[in-house]
């Protein structure tokens, strides 16, 4: 099932975030995975729109937009594979239509999913923050 996040789920989602992304940016520097970790409990979570995934009642991942923008996707890496993920991307495509999102290039576990999903890349960046390069990519247009 998904639904809209609530305040009560930020423990849990963060318990998954921690996890998830432990897998996902093992070359960002401790320091900067703290201050992301405090950003998504205290930014991001509670002003994103932010849909949850469950399995059995219990959330096992989560999805973070900002207007048409991924800002963030992560599952439990215990549901890597079964198709959470691109269930929680279809459930915002068919709600906003088209997406974006920046990925680290050095996140094969992202690159993997969204290029398997079908997204493109559209350019490249950098994170401020340390200097990693990133891509843009972007669903083709429906």
């Amino acid at each position: 099932m998904i639904r809209k996040f609530k305040p009560s789920d930020t423990d849990h989602l963060m318990n998954i975030w921690d996890k998830a992304e432990a897998l996902a940016h093992p070359f960002l520097p401790a320091e900067v995975r703290a201050q992301v970790r405090m950003d998504i409990r205290d930014i991001y979570l509670p002003n994103a729109e932010v849909w949850v995934i469950e399995d059995q009642g219990a959330p096992v991942g989560f999805i973070a937009m900002i207007d048409r923008e991924i800002g963030g996707l992560f599952l439990d890496p215990s549901c890597h594979g079964k198709g959470l993920g691109r269930q929680l991307v279809d459930h915002i495509v068919t709600l906003k239509g088209p997406l974006t999102v920046e990925v680290f290039k050095d996140n094969q576990i992202g690159l993997t999913f969204y290029q398997r999903y079908g997204f493109e890349i559209t350019g490249e960046g950098i994170f401020d923050a340390t200097g990693d390069e990133t891509f843009k990519m972007a669903m083709p247009a429906l």
